[in-house]
């Protein structure tokens, strides 16, 4: 299913698109349900498979740290890159030293599919996180059906008590939760259940890049938790500044996806300009 250019045209403006992709979702969950019953999904081979941790491995500080991720567009920037495959995108990103990989399944709005993720899994073997658009506990099984090891919950979109309710279901099927905060307003949606919060660097109002914001936000989060820096990151000079300042994992991805060969981005991006892995230091 594919975006009309009406459609296209009305997304290019931030405002309320956030709405417009979960009322969507919403409308879309009762046709998913009809498709893949309950009892479908678990009877998929990579439900039984057990989760790789990727809070673990941040907070052993294993790796670089950096979550690439595959996207083909969004409603802000239009098509980044619809020439690349996902699971060859996501091999290259493995082999070159990122600590996981974010795939977006949300067809309408990001052109991705949960096809995508269920060929990055046979691809690669470090954890990988489902990005989507989480308003419902059978979207979280879907995830474990299609072999994701954590799930992104947005604190924009879902209550405390969502929060806390689907991060709990997560973890009953082993998998892990990245909650994304956006304002400070949202800090109340931290909970025990949730062991990774990432903090986007982009204003979801304006689509600007505020760094200073997300050092601020970092700052008041309780010490235990693994913080991810997510959005905005263009060079390895940013990841180092994120690091400082206590920030274990980094979500990039327009950086890699605007290049024509994104996992050659990810390796450039990798040896932070000049070799030697600096940006890992």
């Amino acid at each position: 299913m594919n975006p009309t250019a009406e459609t296209q045209t009305h997304l290019r403006s931030p405002d309320d698109i956030l709405g417009r992709i979960i009322s969507h979702k919403r409308a879309m969950l009762p046709q998913r349900r009809a498709l893949l019953p309950r009892a479908r999904l678990e009877a998929m081979p990579h439900f039984t498979r057990t989760p790789l941790s990727l809070a673990a491995s941040l907070r052993e500080g294993r790796g670089s740290g950096i979550i690439a991720e595959f996207k083909r567009r969004s409603p802000s920037k239009g098509t980044i890159n619809d020439r690349c495959l996902a699971p060859v995108v996501a091999a290259g990103y493995a082999l070159h030293g990122a600590s996981a990989v974010s795939v977006l399944t949300d067809e309408v709005f990001f052109g991705g599919t949960a096809e995508d993720l269920l060929a990055v899994r046979e691809a690669v073997d470090i954890p990988l996180l489902r990005k989507d658009f989480i308003v419902d506990e059978y979207q979280v099984l879907e995830a474990k059906a299609l072999g994701a090891d954590l799930i992104l919950l947005i604190a924009a979109c879902l209550t405390p008590a969502e929060v806390r309710r689907m991060a709990a279901f997560a973890g009953s099927l082993g998998l892990e939760t990245l909650l994304e905060l956006h304002a400070e307003e949202e800090l109340g949606h931290v909970c025990d259940e949730v062991a990774l919060v990432g903090i986007n660097n982009r204003d979801l109002r304006t689509f600007a890049v505020d760094v200073e914001r997300s050092l601020r936000m970092a700052a008041k989060l309780p010490s235990d938790r693994v913080l991810v820096a997510e959005s905005g990151i263009d060079s390895p000079g940013q990841v180092r500044l994120f690091r400082a300042n206590g920030f274990r994992g980094f979500l990039v991805g327009e950086r890699f996806m605007r290049a024509e060969d994104p996992a050659e981005a990810f390796r450039t991006f990798m040896a932070g300009n000049g070799g030697n892995g600096e940006v890992c230091a």
